[in-house]
């Protein structure tokens, strides 16, 4: 099984059923399965005349937002067995040179708002003989020896389709080179074959054991560069039929989810704490709301919150960081189905889901079903490293032999998450084995269970938990840099503005409050207010790293 024979078989058994619908211009255009399918066969054929492309042996690099050509780009060079690196296109020109760089890329799918950074760092990239704009219109200047093509022009050459025919993926073909990000040194390019994404999509769909058919239809929300929504947003509707919706952007989602009413969202905890946070403001903010809450009619008012969301969701699911524990409870009470999930870019990237009919709030479920898990180096508590092996784990890392030696013991990948596993197969995540905090007396701090504490206040708009040192001695202190919620203390001071000193003073206690419930050694001893929300990942995970060190005396 590949990714391009699930577009196939779809295209042949349900042709002229809605596969993909996006806004362009100013209406809402939909594609079935057999108009995708004959998008990709063109576009396939155009690239591998074009410029030459050697399956198997060549890389090839897709830099932009979401889009059905996001799609058709991807499917058209990893389905001819050409593997593919997608990159968040916000990313710096340096960062991204480098991963071009170290990819070995020859060509480069982007968008004219990425030509002049194409000109800037092409020069100096010798394995690119080729970039391709996906919205260009005419012809463009050459960026030194190299062509600059419209994907549009390119296609329009096209005489036949045979190349497309001619080159066909396999299951062990590395279908994309996925560059983690987030770490200290230089970022890992994560090899992912069509096997590992189709193994995946099939496992979770097992494990959800829910009934996902074609009449059901994905919100592609989170960016398509990134493993979880590649395979809940892409792998796995091609592989149950569904249809596929793109939101125009982030802020336009509460419009489109009304209009496009989807019944499965996958979204980041973020995006959900946002969604939760507005209904729950409007809710507290309607007398009549409250009164027929009251008096025992909350199913006519949670029925209106349905409906704003377009009333055919039938599950959330959140995934790539912690989701708070109010934001699951009130989806709960709201009647709306959301269920956690757990994973990362080396296991392609879903290793544990909660189905409807095994969840329990504060657990990322059980593992998927078709591969093995295990707890390395268990302490007294039965916390452990979660160690995965199965068909799902990665090739090895691009060019990066120590890199992937050290990744694995043996054929279990080490996924640097601790965790622990109740009887009934349900696992909770307790923190990152890099992240783990050890006090002087060597008890172990999980800084996770630290911030989930201090996020509960609505004081806090943001935090991160991190040991620090003073004075270079043994033992890390707990820690933690907070970003205070400004609009609300400006609503509890009357509209009036707080000063930041204020600010300062009220985060402080309400974080020391907050602790108070934690074992002594847990609290936090050091605390920093930010004026300035903290740094995130392009998936929108607080960056942990960036403050790793921070606090040291």
């Amino acid at each position: 099984m590949t990714i391009r024979s699930l577009l196939e078989k779809h295209a042949q058994e349900i042709p002229d059923a809605e596969a993909l619908r996006s806004y362009e211009g100013k209406e809402w255009i939909s594609r079935t399965f057999a108009e995708f399918l004959c998008d990709v066969r063109r576009t396939a054929s155009a690239y591998g005349i074009a410029f030459a492309l050697r399956p198997r042996e060549e890389n090839v690099a897709l830099i932009l937002a979401n889009s059905p050509t996001w799609m058709s780009v991807y499917l058209a060079c990893s389905g001819a067995g050409v593997s593919v690196v997608p990159i968040d296109p916000k990313l710096h020109n340096n960062e991204i040179a480098y991963i071009l760089g170290d990819s070995g890329a020859v060509v480069v799918t982007t968008d004219r708002a990425h030509l002049d950074m194409m000109r800037a760092i092409v020069p100096d990239l010798p394995s690119v003989r080729g970039v391709v704009l996906v919205d260009g219109e005419g012809t463009y200047e050459p960026i030194g020896s190299v062509p600059v093509h419209a994907l549009e022009a390119l296609r329009a050459d096209v005489r036949d389709e045979k190349w497309y025919d001619e080159h066909v993926a396999e299951a062990d073909d590395v279908a994309s080179i996925i560059y983690t990000s987030g770490t200290t040194g230089k970022p890992k390019g994560a090899m992912l074959t069509h096997g590992n994404f189709t193994a995946d999509a099939v496992g979770a769909l097992e494990a959800f054991n829910e009934n996902i058919t074609p009449s059901d239809s994905f919100l592609v929300v989170l960016p398509l560069f990134h493993a979880f929504s590649f395979c809940t947003n892409f792998v796995v509707p091609l592989l149950t039929g569904s249809a596929m919706f793109f939101v125009r952007s982030l802020y336009m989602i509460g419009e489109d989810v009304k209009t496009l009413r989807p019944t499965v969202v996958m979204g980041v905890p973020l995006l959900a704490e946002k969604i939760f946070d507005k209904i729950d403001a409007k809710l507290k903010a309607s007398k009549k709301a409250q009164f027929l809450i009251k008096i025992g009619l909350k199913r006519l008012v949670y029925g209106a919150v349905k409906k704003g969301l377009g009333g055919r969701i039938r599950f959330m699911i959140v995934g790539g960081a912690p989701c708070p524990k109010h934001v699951l409870e009130g989806f709960k009470k709201l009647g709306i189905t959301m269920l956690e999930g757990y994973g990362l870019t080396e296991c392609s990237p879903v290793v544990s889901i909660a189905g409807p009919k095994c969840a329990r709030i504060g657990t990322i479920g059980a593992k998927i079903a078709n591969i093995e898990i295990r707890l390395a180096d268990q302490n007294e508590q039965g916390v452990g490293e979660l160690q995965v092996k199965g068909p799902i784990t990665m090739k090895g890392y691009w060019h990066n032999d120590a890199a992937t030696a050290e990744a694995f013991d043996g054929e279990w990948l080490k996924t640097g998450d601790l965790a622990s596993v109740d009887e009934a197969g349900l696992i909770t995540i307790r923190g990152r084995k890099k992240a783990l905090i050890v006090n002087r007396e060597g008890k172990n701090i999980y800084p996770e269970e630290v911030e989930n504490r201090i996020a509960a206040d609505p004081v806090v708009a943001d935090c991160v938990v991190v040991g620090y040192t003073t004075g270079g001695v043994p033992g890390e202190k707990v820690g933690c840099v907070v970003h205070p919620n400004m609009d609300l203390l400006k609503e509890r001071n009357g509209g009036k503005d707080v000063s930041w000193e204020e600010a300062e003073k009220i985060a402080q206690e309400h974080v020391h409050a907050q602790c108070h419930e934690l074992a002594d050694y847990k609290r936090v001893r050091k605390i920093v207010i930010s004026k300035e929300p903290l740094a995130r990942t392009s998936i929108q995970k607080v960056r942990r790293v960036a403050y790793k060190g921070t606090l040291d005396e």
